[in-house]
């Protein structure tokens, strides 16, 4: 069993900054993706950024080069940097753990992230 525990969100103007944190616990794998999804009311739930345990990174085309995804193995966490933030960003945010060697996949509680003026 894996725990994951979003924090950073919060309300911010466009074109701000938040940091979101996620914090893993529980029994894990050494090979692993984890991920940063966000939903927003009526909106499916969709793919912002990955990381693989080898380093490898991805984004949505809607958050290239202004979100960074990465991961501080020392503290089991795994951290979203949110740069100019646009109303459009505005959802809640989950982490989603994935061990490659499993189909089964592991949700925070999700934090809420507004983008407005």
């Amino acid at each position: 069993q894996v725990q994951l525990v979003e924090s950073g969100g919060g309300l911010v103007q466009p074109g701000g900054s938040l940091r979101l944190s996620c914090a893993a616990s529980g029994s894990r794998f050494s090979s692993y993706v984890m991920g940063w999804y966000r939903q927003a009311p009526g909106n499916q739930r969709e793919l912002v950024a990955r990381i693989t345990s080898t380093g490898t990174t991805n984004y949505a085309d809607s958050v290239k080069e202004r979100f960074t995804i990465s991961t501080d193995i020392a503290k089991n966490t795994v951290y979203l940097q949110m740069n100019s933030l646009k109303p459009e960003d505005t959802a809640v945010y989950f982490c989603n753990y994935k061990a490659l060697i499993s189909i089964r996949d592991y949700w925070g509680q999700g934090t809420q992230v507004t983008v407005s003026s």
